[in-house]
């Protein structure tokens, strides 16, 4: 099975999972909505054109063929949650202070609209992006060009979020869930026993790689799973989470220089004299 190898890492990404306008949170690791979305920014396909039925966007791909992408994340770093307080409103006369639902305006002594927004900070999580169906090389092979040079920049979960420099790992990969689960190296420090590893998969795992230390089990239902993305009508399915935990086998690269050191080792091999 071929497929593509991302990495979503940077100093904030934020994955809404249950969002309201004074609450905006965050899920713990990247949503299935949020990674089709990015894909979606990639390939140039508008709100407008994010339902079923519509037409294709810039690189030729309706958003409905997107349905057939499978996501496996192994969570590197979990990262450490931050909630950023923003009031919105404040201070203002009252025909410059937020508009209501009805278009009114608020009244001044109640203009400032308080908000929380909550992010992950320092975390970083590897995608094995796969498909199914007729055509899924097809298919995924216009996405790993579209993320390679996307239509609109592309962002972990919010626009104020992008990913870091090493985003597309690899493209075309013989079999990108051993890559994940062996080979691509993990973004932490090296530990004297194998460190266990989190994945999490909206398609079961197969029998030879759930080599987990509990019993794999379907753990939560989601309801991320897009039906349209459209600006004022966003609609989701429900969809089974699969979790498993297991050993990691591969090499871990560490943080920084010494991770992109690691990184730059698997995707073209040790360096053979010379200065690196």
């Amino acid at each position: 099975m071929t497929g593509l190898l991302l990495q979503l890492g940077g100093p904030l990404q934020s994955w809404g999972e249950h969002s309201e306008f004074t609450d905006r949170d965050t899920a713990a690791h990247p949503t299935r909505s949020g990674l089709i979305g990015l894909i979606a920014s990639a390939l140039g396909i508008t709100r407008d054109q994010a339902r079923d039925g519509a037409g294709p966007g810039v690189a030729g791909v309706p958003f409905a063929d997107l349905a057939r992408l499978r996501f496996t994340l192994r969570v590197d770093r979990p990262g450490t949650r931050l909630r950023d307080f923003h009031t919105v409103g404040g201070g203002f006369p009252r025909h410059r202070t937020v508009p209501t639902a009805s278009g009114a305006r608020r009244q001044v002594e109640s203009a400032t609209v308080v908000t929380n927004r909550h992010y992950l900070a320092d975390a970083v999580f590897t995608v094995a992006v796969t498909a199914e169906g007729p055509g899924h090389a097809e298919l995924l092979a216009v996405c790993g060009s579209a993320l390679r040079r996307p239509h609109w920049p592309p962002h972990m979960g919010r626009r104020s979020c992008p990913p870091g420099a090493v985003f597309v790992l690899r493209t075309d990969v013989d079999d990108p869930l051993t890559e994940l689960f062996a080979r691509v190296p993990l973004a932490r420090p090296a530990s004297d026993a194998p460190p266990h590893v989190h994945y999490t998969s909206d398609t079961p795992f197969p029998p030879q790689r759930a080599e987990a230390t509990g019993p794999q089990a379907v753990v939560t239902v989601l309801n991320d799973d897009p039906v349209r993305l459209t600006a004022h009508d966003r609609r989701y399915r429900q969809r089974p989470a699969y979790a498993t935990v297991r050993p990691f086998t591969g090499p871990c690269g560490g943080y920084g220089t010494d991770y992109l050191a690691a990184l730059d080792t698997y995707l073209n091999g040790p360096t053979t004299g010379g200065t690196p």
